[in-house]
């Protein structure tokens, strides 16, 4: 498991400390032997005695109703102090860095910061490896915003890892939450800040390392308690050792500090900076105003903020509680007002759109709400490559891999979100007869759950109408391979094209592409390959084909030199001869933009995939009560595997784990059965994986049941691994001896 941690006395206690609860809480499986199953693969092999003696499960890191791993928060001051990793958090890390995003957060451009506050958090969210949720929230509004704030009502609020995953994906920086409330929350905040500075830095230090492990970046400290002048005179001192503490562990950190207690100790909300509360704004990164302001409170905090106007973080309510200028479908008027005094927004639960209004409407309401926001909300610019989305919201009706159907069902994983396109409706200058507008869709998918909707209209007069679904800001390699997955819907002859934008036009060569217009603009549109290039043909087989579902793949190789690639856009123009208004529905499945050279390096391999911690039950649950001595008797036909699966591998390589499982019963003497479809079984973000009540055949008298564990890695580039690369371990189960 590749994780980060701070070298602190807790960090170094971590092998010592997992060494010790790996030997008192996994069950031992004993390996019987590795196999070679073909010309470079091995199998590691185990053997387990079915019993159904149960081992606990730590709560914490484990749901008590289903035992699949979640996300967690720490309610108690003890329970934070004595909190040092365990190797059962590395469900919990995240798999994403922060991606590169310009402008950078450190930038003096207004920024937006989301508060999520759902219903008290830790929802299906919680459930590291997915749910099967139906209707679950979800946020994909990412390019809009600046940094994701996981809220809860628990002294520590760690978010859960899906956030972060996609969060970072979207170069959005995620903060946990540090919350005292009332009387308790005072009792709380007295006995580590009314004491000497070793009290305070050991809070800090444990949110420092907290942080780091599980790779997010920061805190906003929301303490709504009254303090002791004792108390409160150490806070800023507390806030200065957790600010600096964090960017020396954590790149890029932020520490935030909510308007509630002002210099006295009182909690008196202000509704705006000022002379009460800004010791607090001068001892951290940021300051977050509470709800209640009027235009008033933004005029005399100009001042008050001076050249850190963007580090102010002006509060609007979503749900419209209180005095407010603006929320609900009306927070736009909020907004206006606080981009006009050039201060950034804090918008506080949004998810009222999910929350208080009607659920099969829940997209509509969204994409109405961001909407009304957008002209506040400039974007921020992806970074880095490769760059490649399915626009998989990480939920879905059924699930699909490449245009083939592997499971129906309602799923949600965020972790699994895929990055999101600029959702807005455009129309060219002019009459504004043609348009084109972005929709999510979970109806069809290429590969995921959904696919982004593309509808318009193309004008008689216009030739083509297009849609920017990506602002980027990439200094791209001399050579870069795009490929675009669609359908259009229905009989349709508009044709479907790449644009890209390029920056750096008067140094900037660009080869094998043509210009759009011959203004200034650098906006070109590649030209098809019509079969992928030699090098490329082990990732790339289908250019320009057909594919299944009726999706259709087009690729690109273009040669670059001193350019930037600055927006990536999809064109549609009207049929040759066509002088009617054109009105189309097209299905983007994928978008790809990789370094050519990079899909020439070779991949590792998963290795040392190892299983443990196996528990056993009953299929049937009238079976389940049995007593221990008709067991033997009394042996079910099938049995629900549980066991945790590790494996080796360099995160860095990888998008995901998809993890498979083949079932089949037979003698060890006959060797392994014949081949069998691996049945998906979820997907993984970390080097483990728990599989939860997997059925299986019980063994035969005399004979061993057999369930082989696949582990195929994702590569960044999104393109399928072979089957050499992938990871194997098979479990061998009897009976035990009468």
């Amino acid at each position: 498991m590749e994780t980060a941690g701070p070298r602190t006395r807790a960090a170094a206690r971590l092998g010592a400390h997992a060494t010790r609860e790996e030997q008192r809480k996994r069950r031992p499986v004993r390996r019987w032997q590795r196999r070679r199953i073909g010309e470079e693969q091995e199998e590691a092999v185990f053997r387990e005695v079915v019993s159904f003696t149960r081992d606990p499960l730590p709560a914490r890191y484990y749901d008590k109703d289903t035992t699949k791993p979640i996300s967690f928060y720490l309610p108690s001051l003890e329970e934070l102090l004595a909190w040092t990793p365990d190797a059962e958090d590395s469900f919990n890390v995240a798999l994403e860095p922060l991606k590169c995003r310009q402008p950078p957060l450190s930038s003096r451009r207004p920024r937006t910061l989301l508060c999520h506050d759902m219903m008290g958090g830790y929802l299906d969210d919680k459930f590291i490896q997915g749910s099967a949720a139906q209707n679950p929230y979800c946020f994909y509004h990412w390019q809009c915003i600046d940094i994701f704030v996981y809220f809860s009502h628990h002294l520590v609020t760690i978010p859960p890892v899906g956030w972060t995953n996609a969060a970072h994906r979207h170069g959005v920086c995620v903060l946990g939450t540090f919350i005292a409330e009332w009387k308790e929350g005072g009792r709380l905040c007295e006995a580590f800040l009314a004491g000497d500075e070793r009290s305070y830095q050991a809070v800090a230090d444990q949110l420092v390392l907290i942080a780091q492990f599980f790779r997010f970046d920061g805190w906003l400290i929301n303490i709504e308690s009254s303090l002791s002048l004792a108390a409160v005179g150490n806070v800023p001192p507390f806030l200065r050792y957790l600010s600096t503490q964090l960017c020396r562990q954590v790149p890029g950190g932020l520490v935030l500090w909510y308007d509630s207690v002002v210099s006295s100790g009182q909690v008196m909300w202000q509704n705006e900076l000022n002379e009460q509360n800004r010791i607090f704004f001068d001892s951290c990164h940021g300051f977050f105003t509470n709800y209640n302001w009027r235009e008033e409170h933004l005029d005399r905090m100009v001042a008050q903020a001076g050249e850190r106007r963007a580090d102010v973080y002006v509060g609007v309510d979503v749900f419209a509680r209180g005095n407010v200028v603006g929320g609900q479908f009306d927070t736009h008027k909020s907004l206006e007002l606080i981009r006009k005094h050039g201060f950034s927004a804090a918008l506080f639960a949004p998810g009222w759109v999910y929350e208080c209004l009607e659920k099969r409407d829940f997209f509509q309401n969204q994409d109405k709400f961001w909407g009304l926001l957008g002209r506040y909300l400039p974007p921020h610019s992806i970074c880095s490559l490769p760059f490649v989305t399915s626009f998989c919201l990480g939920m879905g009706t059924r699930r699909v891999c490449y245009g083939q159907e592997e499971a129906v069902g309602p799923w949600y994983h965020p972790s699994a979100q895929e990055i999101q396109p600029l959702f807005a409706e455009h129309r060219p200058e002019g009459d504004g007869q043609g348009w084109v507008k972005t929709h999510c869709c979970l109806e069809d998918a290429w590969n995921g759950g959904s696919s982004l909707l593309i509808r318009g209209v193309i004008p008689p007069d216009v030739g083509h109408v297009a849609v920017r679904l990506f602002s980027l800001h990439v200094p791209v390699p001399p050579k870069i391979f795009l490929s675009m997955v669609y359908k259009l819907e229905g009989p349709s002859d508009v044709g479907v094209a790449l644009e890209l934008t390029t920056g750096d036009a008067g140094s900037c060569h660009v080869g094998g592409i043509s210009t759009l217009s011959a203004e200034a603009s650098s906006r070109h549109s590649p030209r098809p390959l019509r079969v992928p290039p030699t090098k490329l043909a082990r990732w790339v087989g289908h250019c320009g084909q057909q594919l299944s579902g009726g999706w259709v793949q087009r690729c690109y190789e273009v040669n670059l030199r001193g350019c930037v690639l600055q927006d990536l856009w999809v064109s549609f123009s009207r049929p040759p001869g066509s002088r009617e208004q054109e009105a189309f529905v097209c299905r983007l499945g994928e978008l790809r933009v990789v370094d050519a050279n990079s899909l020439l390096s070779p991949l590792p391999r998963v290795q040392a995939v190892s299983v443990s911690r196996v528990r056993w039950q009953r299929a049937a649950p009238e079976e389940e009560e049995e007593e221990e001595e008709e067991e033997e008797e009394r042996r079910p036909a099938r049995l629900r595997l549980s066991c945790a699966l590790h494996w080796s591998y360099p995160l860095s390589h990888i998008r995901c784990f998809r993890v498979h499982c083949c079932r089949a019963t037979g003698s060890p003497a006959e060797g392994p059965p014949g081949p069998e479809k691996p049945a998906l079984l979820g997907l993984a973000f970390v080097n483990q994986y728990r599989v939860v009540d997997l059925a299986v055949a019980a063994a035969g008298p005399g004979t061993d049941g057999r369930v082989e564990f696949l582990v195929e890695p994702v590569s960044r580039e999104g393109f399928l691994v072979p089957k050499a690369e992938w990871g194997r371990a098979a479990l061998l189960y009897s009976w035990p001896h009468a």
